[in-house]
Parts: C-alpha cells; sequence; structure tokens
C-alpha cells in the first residue's frame, strides 16, 4: 500500500468526506473511500470500534477520532496521523504540531518494546517528519550502521548436483541422479552465506516499509539497503526466524536494527487492524501512554528508602459473605518500610487553570474525586499521620502550575485526608521533566 495523502490531526479531532467541512478549521476531509472504510471500521464489533465515534457536527456526519495517537492507514493510500491533545489548544501552528510528536516519541521509550526510540536526533527535529517516517527513518538509520559495522554470515547447509565434488558425496541421489551422466557428483556441503534468520528478518522488514515510505532522504537509504540485502531471502515465518536469533556473542549490534524490525513486521502497532483490505495501525492509548511514562520517570528519582508500585490491588471496595468484590487498583502508590505513604493516580486530560470556580472546577471530574476517595480510604493505614494523595494530569500551556490549594475530604476523628492536583512535564530533561509541586507542599524533599 502506497500512502497517497496525509492528513495530521489531534486526538478527538474530526474527520468526514462531506466537502462543506472545509468551511470549518476543526473538520479536516479526506476521500469518500478513505471515510467509507473508517466508518466501517466505527460500526463493526471489533475492538478497532473504540478508535473512532460516529458524530454529527455543523449538521454533518463525521467520525470523531478517540484517545489514541499515532497513525491510522486507509487501503486508499489515506494516512492519518493522530497526535496527543496536549498541544490542540495552543494556536494552529506546525510548532504546535512538531511539540506534540516530540512528546509522543518521549513518553513511548516508556512502553515496553520501544525504548529503543530515538527522541533527541537533531536530524529528526530539523527534518520536521511526520511520525512513520520518524520510526521509518529510525529503523533504516539502524540498518545503515549495522552494515558499516558488518553483516554476519552463516554456514548454510546445501544440496546440488555439481560439475565437481564438494564437500561430501551423497551416495543415495548419486546412484539415483547420476548412473548415466556419471561426470556429475550429487554433494552435501556447506556454504558461507548471508542467508541467516537475523538478515531474513531485516529484509522482510526493509520489503514492508517499502510500500508506506515518503521522504525522498528514506526512499533513497532505502533502495541502497535493499540492494545490500538483495541476495539475502525475505523471511517467510516471522515467528519461526525469531526463534531462531541469539544475540550472543559478535551479534550485539544487531540488536536494535531487530527491535525494530519486530515492530515492523508484528503489524506497526500495537493495535493491530486487520479488515477485508489489511489496513494496519500504529496506535498507542494515551492513557496507558502518560501513565506508564510517568511511573517510569518518579521510580528512577525515589529515594532508597521509598518504593512505587505500579497497578497494586490489594485492597477491594467491598466485602460480600466474605469474598472481596470490586478491586481497587490506583496507578500508583508509594510505600516506606512496607506502608503506603502516598497515593498517585494519572489523568488523561486537560485541565484548565483559569477555570477556578465553583461551577467549571478546573475541568476536573467528579468521578475521579469518589475514585480518589475509595483509595485513600482503603490504603493508608491508621497510623499515617497526614494521608495526602496526587492526581497527576500532564502540563501543557493551560496547566502549568499545580492547584495551591488542596482539595480536603473529612474522615473520622481529627484526621484529613488530602489531594493535591498537580501537573507532570514531559520532558527528555532530568532537571525540566517530573511533577510540578504545590508551592506549599515541598514534597519533592520527602521522596526525592
Amino acid at each position: 500500500m502506497k500512502v497517497k495523502n496525509t492528513v495530521t490531526l489531534f486526538e478527538f479531532g474530526y474527520i468526514t468526506n462531506d466537502r462543506k467541512a472545509n468551511e470549518h478549521d476543526h473538520i479536516h476531509v479526506i476521500s469518500d473511500n478513505a471515510y467509507l472504510y473508517l466508518k466501517g471500521m466505527c460500526l463493526s464489533d471489533g475492538r478497532e470500534r473504540n478508535l473512532l465515534k460516529l458524530k454529527s457536527v455543523q449538521g454533518m456526519e463525521v467520525l470523531q477520532v478517540q484517545n489514541y495517537a499515532g497513525v491510522l492507514f486507509a487501503p486508499d493510500g489515506t494516512q492519518l496521523e493522530i497526535l496527543p491533545k496536549i498541544g490542540k489548544n495552543q494556536s494552529a501552528c506546525k510548532k504546535t504540531e512538531e511539540d506534540a510528536r516530540q512528546s509522543l516519541l518521549i513518553m513511548l521509550k516508556a512502553l515496553k518494546g520501544f525504548q529503543h526510540i530515538q527522541t533527541s536526533n537533531a536530524n529528526i527535529v530539523s527534518r520536521k517528519m511526520p511520525l512513520l517516517e520518524v520510526f521509518i527513518s529510525q529503523f533504516l538509520q539502524s540498518v545503515n550502521d549495522l552494515i558499516k559495522r558488518g553483516l554476519r554470515s552463516d554456514y548454510v547447509p546445501k544440496e546440488d548436483n555439481l560439475a565437481f565434488l564438494k564437500g561430501k558425496l551423497n551416495v543415495g541421489k548419486q546412484l539415483r541422479h547420476n548412473v548415466i551422466n556419471k561426470h556429475k557428483f550429487y554433494c552435501e556441503y556447506d556454504e558461507f552465506l548471508l542467508d541467516r534468520p537475523a538478515n531474513r528478518l531485516i529484509h522482510a522488514a526493509l520489503t514492508k516499509v517499502n510500500g508506506v515510505v515518503r521522504s525522498a532522504e528514506n526512499q533513497k537509504l532505502l533502495q541502497e539497503l535493499m540492494f545490500v540485502f538483495h541476495d539475502v531471502p525475505v523471511s517467510l515465518n516471522h515467528k519461526h526466524d525469531f526463534s531462531l536469533v541469539a544475540l550472543g556473542r559478535g551479534m550485539n549490534h544487531y540488536e536494535l536494527p531487530l527491535a525494530w524490525v519486530k515492530l515492523i513486521l508484528d503489524g506497526l502497532s500495537p493495535q493491530t487492524m486487520k479488515g477485508d483490505h489489511h489496513a494496519v495501525s500504529l496506535l498507542f492509548p494515551m492513557e496507558r501512554v502518560f501513565e506508564d511514562y510517568v511511573a517510569q520517570s518518579l521510580s528512577k528519582t525515589l529515594k532508597s528508602t521509598h518504593r512505587l508500585k505500579a497497578q497494586l490491588q490489594s485492597k477491594s471496595l467491598v466485602t460480600h459473605k466474605g469474598s472481596s468484590w470490586f478491586k481497587l487498583k490506583p496507578d500508583m502508590v508509594i510505600e516506606n518500610n512496607g506502608k503506603v505513604v502516598t497515593v498517585l493516580d494519572t489523568k488523561w486530560k486537560l485541565l484548565d487553570s483559569s477555570k477556578a470556580n465553583g461551577t467549571d472546577k478546573y475541568g476536573l471530574s467528579q468521578s475521579d474525586f469518589y475514585q480518589m476517595l475509595a483509595y485513600g480510604h482503603h490504603y493508608f493505614d491508621a497510623d499515617i499521620e497526614n494521608p495526602e494523595m496526587f492526581l497527576i494530569y500532564p502540563s501543557h500551556s493551560g496547566f502549568k502550575q499545580a492547584i495551591p490549594y488542596s482539595f480536603d475530604f473529612p474522615i473520622q476523628g481529627e484526621k484529613t485526608l488530602k489531594l493535591w492536583v498537580v501537573p507532570f512535564v514531559i520532558s527528555e530533561k532530568d532537571d525540566e521533566k517530573g511533577i510540578q509541586w504545590p508551592d506549599s507542599k515541598n514534597k519533592a524533599e520527602e521522596f526525592y
């Protein structure tokens, strides 16, 4: 499938095939074929129906993309690049798209299987490549570096009817094939070739991206690499060949290219959809991406006396007939000497500091507060003097500093369960990223 058209939008953006939408900046027009394909996915019974929602906006039928970021393909060559929503409240400009794309790449490094992504490559930033081209560029560069360090060959067993004796004579086949042609020798021998599982897998991945690459520079490099792998067969059984790969002595330089190969050959995505046209996607659920990024960032900087646990589910909301029902699973807790000292939950939502009133409530959700109350009631021991919890939201232009006052839940006795709402800065720089603590609470000294 060749990519013919790329449309860039943010999470929860709108797409349609109605040409009247050209009058509205917030609605993107795509081809009829692409729209009907995506609409069919939206109305299907498969899991891909969660990616899009059918709505009516401005009197037009539209599809609204949901809380996934990445790339979505349609069989006619239309490519949707969906960026994180942390940039959509800013004025529309290329800089906003670049910042959102860079933020996604930074967070993806926290996901299992994506730690090899480069985020500080100046070449990527200067060329302002779409997300898919960023991935392809990094894959091609890793293969290019591999070739410079040298491809590994291996002895491959061969059988052939030769005009000279080579290796070992196969007596049975010699008698069967060469009773008359006595000048021939049916031989078994080993030949030192590039035909080994790792190289076959790389060739298969190069062949796959050949159909979607658009950047002229990537196309040029791809053709050069394809020429190098011309004599290497393409892997026809990816799973089997991966099982044969051993990244031991002398093969360490294959680790990075094969990490990209696995991503590409597995369907380009943790969220892969294959319909009648076998179109694929590269989509990431942003709640999970943000949660994993925050957890990884915090765990690296905690004091040695403290421990961060993610997705703990040791408590339940109620008991019934001696059984625990409705597991309570906060995103993270911090423990000290085996006791929970704080509870943290991430929310991939955009708060607005300017809406500090009883009506708008910064954009906070009442259900999130009920959830935090349940966590606080069950996870803190009675001897914790000042139980405090944190709701963590992504930092953006409308929410750069923590809400300065806590939200207090009265509980039995003289204690008050406090909840702080704080932004988390997404950055490559260790001295910039992390929770922006309230000025009145120096939590950084307590945990770090």
